[in-house]
């Protein structure tokens, strides 16, 4: 048991020129900033331990960004323990991204991005041809990009680790209906993501929702609110489409939390496994107020609903921002219960070696054929629709590259008893069910889960999801598989569960 001590930080990361806006097949370029991106910090010691969380509203965090805030830290500040920070993207659509570099080296296959593969398969004088142009000078560039981040980023972790202070912390559970599945399944043993429920072949949404939202209120040593950790299942993916720099809903959130708490109020967003999870009904179609380009979201005279405002446009965002806030103010409201602060705390660090999905002979030449073909058969040049496509054939044959030369992902994984709480990680796009299974299974009486962290290594699907196939299963969806996520889900639940094991309480149910 020891005293726990908490810090927190925030800095802004957003650019001060336009940016390329990540998350889409087209190509998008900011046209003005709806909501700054921020990056969150806190900093938690206890008993000679400790940990940084240092959420980020992007899209992913790299693994080689996460190593690089790490070394600016380490150069600054050697007490911090950089092993232990962490770093999360909430997963928005509308802003930058900094990819590149997974935890082992990975050359997919020889080719770069999808735009560079289709170069091999062009027709003479046939040429890819980008949406909008991202050449500008007025446009921030990767260069600009990256040492900008990690000047931010290694700023938080290192000024929420100087204000840490004896602190407690009180743990809260409310609902917020923010998730939902975005993988339409079919009579045919199919399934599409974002797919068109109004038809009648459609039978069910592939997954479930969590509407849970797991809490945290920090307070320092004046028993004063410092800071809100909220934790839900869903990506910040409403206005996903929209040409502006924005948080997305928890932009919204945090507005209201310091309406509510007063301007100084951190709140740090954590993003749980919800692959296939998004904010909107697709049962419940309503039409976006405005067309937002995406080949996948194309509907044909659908009926009119009495449903949400769409959760493409800002109304729906800031409906869905309300929602979460609302969460927070209820349990709030309700009476969070004695503070933590003599508490039991241990950090793990587990690098787990997870198998690669990988694609059969027969699969890549029948993806080589594919794209031969339509490029043989296109008459014109290929665009951001055409690459959308082919993004299935285009991912076989990267992985089959890629699998010539490894069998596993190196996956870093941290594992996190905080007191009556458990805190996982994992780099991926990680599907509800198998965060569903941790939960469910898990000792501590909450585990807060945290995906896209430390890396990002794409979707990780279920086997179902795998069976319907489309994107967010393809095998280049993402670098592993459904018997990854059930090795992932036993290796992470045998973690946390060792954590608690003196501690695991069961209902006895008296006469």
């Amino acid at each position: 048991m020891g005293r726990v001590k908490i810090g927190w930080a925030e800095e802004s990361i957003t650019p001060d020129k336009k940016i390329s806006l990540v998350g889409q097949f087209a190509e998008r370029i900011s046209e003005y900033v709806e909501k700054p991106l921020t990056c969150t910090a806190m900093a938690v010691e206890c008993d000679d331990d400790q940990f940084i969380i240092i959420s980020c509203d992007l899209g992913s965090v790299s693994y080689l960004m996460c190593t690089m805030v790490r070394e600016a830290i380490a150069k600054k500040c050697p007490e911090i323990d950089t092993e232990k920070v962490i770093l999360n993207a909430i997963h928005t659509h509308t802003g930058y991204g900094l990819g590149g570099g997974h935890r082992i080296s990975i050359d997919n296959g020889g080719f770069k991005g999808m735009a560079e593969l289709m170069e091999q398969f062009l027709k003479p004088g046939q040429k890819y041809v980008e949406a909008v142009n991202t050449k500008s000078p007025d446009l921030a560039t990767m260069e600009e990009l990256r040492p900008f981040f990690v000047e931010r980023a290694s700023k938080a972790a290192i000024d929420a680790w100087n204000s840490r202070e004896e602190a407690g912390f009180a743990n809260a559970f409310d609902r917020a209906a923010i998730g939902m599945c975005r993988r339409v399944a079919y009579s045919d043993d199919t399934a599409q993501m974002w797919g068109d429920a109004n038809t009648a072949v459609f039978t069910e949404l592939e997954g479930g929702n969590d509407s849970g939202v797991e809490l945290m209120y920090c307070f320092g040593k004046d028993d004063k609110l410092k800071g809100i950790v909220v934790n839900l299942a869903c990506p910040a993916q409403c206005v996903q489409h929209r040409l502006f720099v924005s948080p997305d809903f928890w932009g919204e959130t945090k507005k209201l939390l310091r309406e509510r708490f007063g301007e100084d109020i951190f709140m740090l967003p954590l993003c749980s496994a919800a692959g296939d999870q998004c904010p909107v009904d697709l049962v419940r179609w309503v039409n976006p107020d405005t067309d937002v380009h995406d080949p996948n979201l194309i509907r044909n005279n659908p009926p009119v609903r009495k449903a949400d405002p769409s959760m493409f446009d800002l109304a729906g965002m800031k409906k869905a921002g309300k929602r979460v806030a609302n969460a927070v103010f209820d349990a709030w409201d309700d009476g969070i219960g004695e503070l933590q602060k003599e508490i039991k705390f241990e950090h793990h660090v587990h690098n787990m070696q997870l198998p690669l999905r990988r694609a059969t002979l027969t699969e890549y030449n029948d993806a080589m054929k594919a794209i031969k073909d339509f490029c043989a058969q296109q008459e014109g040049d290929i665009n951001y629709v055409d690459l959308a496509n082919l993004q299935r054939y285009i991912g076989i044959i990267k992985r089959f590259g890629i699998q010539e030369k490894i069998e596993c992902i190196d996956t870093e994984v941290h594992i996190i008893r905080m007191g009556s709480i458990a805190i996982a990680t994992n780099p991926f796009e990680l599907f509800l069910d198998f965060g569903n299974q941790i939960k469910a299974r898990a000792y501590p009486e909450q585990t807060f889960l945290i995906q896209l962290c430390c890396g990002s290594e794409g979707y990780l699907p279920t086997e179902k999801a795998e069976r319907h196939g489309h994107y967010s299963a393809f095998i280049g969806s993402g670098q592993v598989g459904h018997e990854g996520g059930d090795l992932l889900v036993r290796e992470t639940l045998k973690d946390i569960n060792k954590l608690f094991e003196n501690d695991y309480k069961v209902y006895e149910y008296k006469e």
